[in-house]
């Protein structure tokens, strides 16, 4: 059951994400535009909210990022396996601001699912491979966490100077 300050946590995060998409912008690195803010919201959410509401926002902000042309098709797997890595470990292993770390995990596995499944579905013809990796996938990798990594340092600040003014955080 989702409550209604869920629901308008959701919809405040979900505009912040889609208003920082227009200012400062996507960045455009290697095949994918990317925007550090989703991955620091992709770490509030997950902790705020859990899993599967952060699923939703990362995929209404992934969306809205398309919609305005400041993301690519990429703008949803490299958004939305964060928010779930970040929220299935913080509500199942450990209630610890700590797991916000672990969304560049997350979109390492967005960067496979990019690389493997929607870039050909998208028409992107697959690198050969190198010492048993795709380049492919490697300069998905790169550009996704050359977004994810300095995302998820400002959500884990974010999230800390919250718990600090005494904000209610977890599920």
């Amino acid at each position: 059951m989702i409550t209604s300050r869920q629901l308008a946590l959701a919809a405040i995060l979900t505009a912040l994400g889609g208003a920082l998409s227009i200012y400062p912008g996507s960045i455009p690195v290697g095949p994918a535009r990317v925007l550090p803010y989703q991955h620091m919201v992709n770490v509030i959410t997950g902790i705020m909210l859990g899993p599967w509401i952060g699923g939703g926002v990362a995929l209404a902000i992934g969306l809205i990022r398309i919609g305005m042309g400041t993301g690519s098709i990429f703008a949803i797997p490299g958004g939305v396996p964060g928010v779930l890595v970040v929220g299935l470990t913080y509500k199942y292993l450990k209630k610890s601001f700590l797991v916000g770390l672990f969304e560049p995990l997350g979109t390492g596995i967005g960067a496979l699912i990019s690389a493997f499944i929607v870039a050909p579905a998208a028409g992107t013809r697959p690198l050969p491979p190198v010492f048993g990796f795709s380049e492919q996938w490697i300069a998905f990798l790169l550009s996704f966490w050359a977004s994810s990594i300095p995302g998820t340092i400002l959500g884990f600040l974010v999230v800390t100077g919250l718990a600090k003014r005494g904000i209610k955080l977890g599920v």
